[in-house]
């Protein structure tokens, strides 16, 4: 059993942090179901385990935090669906590749429900979107946005951290870091690309694609 946990507001970072450790370390002890947690953070950056300090163009605009994720610098902030993912990979393989490919294909899946075509990029952590509408870079080719974010760790095989889906979050906000430690390429969410998403829409087809992804896999 998987619990659905979404919370209303903006859930300050450290306090989500905390829940996280908390659940993580009970379902590792067999005390508590795994979960996936909904959820809205006000402005901030995080700084992942690969993060560089140079990618933090303006410090001083949001608060900075540490985050035991993989990955680089992000931001997080109203108008972007994060999600929390507390999965216990004993459960379902110790297969950390495969575990983080699930991820990829969620998000890709969640975002074909809107009819939006998220890709995969070698050397490009996220979901990236190929921009038609606007004009072709210098050397010819589509101009390519990223629309989420993907950033996990494991603790006794339990997973914490996870996605970030970019529904209708001010995308200036992007602009005090280099996101994921890519310059050359820019950002967009679902309502950039004219889609009048809700919060609410998209929780529906990340609960949906969730049962189709990992449900059916799940050992």
């Amino acid at each position: 059993m998987v619990d659905w946990i979404i919370s209303s507001g903006l859930v300050d970072y450290e306090t989500a942090c905390r829940e996280m450790e908390n659940r993580v370390a009970a379902i590792a002890a067999g005390t508590a179901d795994e979960a996936i947690w909904l959820l809205e953070h006000p402005p901030l950056y995080t700084a992942g385990t690969s993060a560089n300090v140079k990618d933090l163009t303006d410090p001083d605009r949001f608060p900075v935090y540490d985050s035991p994720r993989g990955g680089q610098y992000t931001y997080h902030g109203p108008g972007q669906r994060v999600a929390y993912v507390m999965l216990d990979l004993t459960k379902r393989g110790r297969d950390v590749r495969k575990f983080v490919q699930q991820l990829e294909d969620w998000v890709i899946a969640t975002l074909a429900e809107f009819n939006v075509k998220g890709e995969q990029r070698d050397g490009r952590v996220g979901v990236w979107v190929q921009r038609d509408d606007k004009p072709l870079t210098i050397t010819g080719q589509p101009q390519e946005d990223k629309i989420a974010a993907i950033g996990v760790r494991l603790r006794k095989w339990v997973s914490f951290h996870g996605i970030s889906i970019n529904v209708e979050p001010d995308l200036e906000h992007f602009s005090g870091i280099v996101p994921c430690g890519i310059t050359e390429h820019g950002v967009t969410s679902l309502v950039d690309l004219g889609l009048p998403v809700t919060m609410d829409d998209v929780d529906v087809a990340l609960k949906r694609c969730f049962m189709d992804l990992f449900e059916t896999r799940a050992d």
